[in-house]
């Protein structure tokens, strides 16, 4: 596997311990297609790719062809974003509700006019769940022909992250609705979780990523309020219960070791939203995690280690 074109920039995912395993990010303006059953983190996922970019002083937009915006705000205020409805009010991130139109329709007669709007802006674009688009219409080479121009049309003015269900056999990718987005999408992440089986455990596996190295492995991650999605390396393991250190005192000391002029030379929003984070967990119960790898992954996130 050849690594990332130099014409290729870099952006952080956002989701803690994904960037290594992707060398070093998404590629900027591609599509990314996460996989996975309810239950598995794709909402979550897709939350902390657009919380990332705020961070940073881009712009988020996510077009819902599901839930409404009001009940993911909720939600996402829930597991710790408390800042997300100020990003509304300021405008740096908007809201596409879809959900419960003629999806064809949507893309066919909005979306041009939405995206020259947003000409000459470099946002971040969810677009979840993104089934529903397929099911909209019932012929394949429809289906290509709606989907390609959706993700054709949304990466003229940012980097897309597409969720998509997976229903029908676990694991099972060559269910005729995940074909068609996998084969158009740059990058492919797999989120496995059984629900019924194996409440407890969660895999992540990058199944495709254009133009760079990637792992190949499964990487166990976890759902944690305050931080989102944390992945653990293959190679890693979580400390047994006897040798983990405490959350507080793991933190000082990674912190500790981070130059002053580093934490100042970042995006003040971007410095005070990973303080805050830290600052969170340090009062969650992170009893089956080991501190030491989510403190890692989380300064490992903004470029700090």
């Amino acid at each position: 596997m050849v690594g990332a074109s130099p014409m290729m920039r870099k952006i952080p995912s956002g989701v803690f311990g994904l960037n290594p395993l992707m060398d070093g990010g998404i590629n900027e303006r591609t599509v990314s297609v996460v996989i996975g059953a309810p239950g598995a983190g794709k909402t979550t996922f897709a939350i902390n790719f657009l919380r990332r970019g705020l961070e940073q002083g881009e712009d988020a937009i996510f077009i819902t062809l599901d839930e409404a915006p009001e009940q993911i705000v909720q939600e996402v205020i829930q597991m710790g974003w408390e800042d997300a409805q100020q990003h509304l009010d300021d405008g740096s991130m908007v809201f596409i509700d879809a959900s419960g139109k003629q999806f064809t329709n949507f893309i066919q007669k909005e979306l041009g006019a939405f995206v020259g709007e947003w000409t000459g802006h470099n946002a971040r674009i969810v677009i979840d769940p993104l089934t529903p688009v397929l099911w909209s219409v019932k012929e394949r080479y429809e289906q290509r022909d709606i989907v390609s121009y959706l993700l054709r049309e949304t990466r003229k003015i940012g980097t897309v992250l597409c969720t998509l269900e997976e229903h029908g056999i676990q694991g099972d990718l060559a269910a005729p609705e995940l074909v068609i987005p996998m084969y158009l999408a740059d990058n492919v992440i797999h989120l496995r979780y059984k629900s019924h089986e194996s409440p407890e455990k969660r895999e992540m596996k990058i199944i495709k990523c254009r133009s760079s190295k990637h792992s190949r492995y499964w990487h166990p991650y976890r759902i944690v309020k305050g931080a989102g999605i944390i992945i653990q390396h293959a190679s890693e393991e979580f400390a047994p219960a006897e040798k983990r250190v405490d959350f507080k005192m793991e933190l000082k000391k990674q912190l500790g070791k981070v130059k002053a002029e580093r934490l100042e030379a970042m995006h003040p929003m971007e410095r005070d939203a990973m303080l805050h984070t830290l600052d969170s967990l340090a009062n969650e119960d992170l009893s089956d995690l080991d501190p030491r790898e989510v403190v890692t992954r989380i300064l490992e996130e903004h470029g700090l280690i």
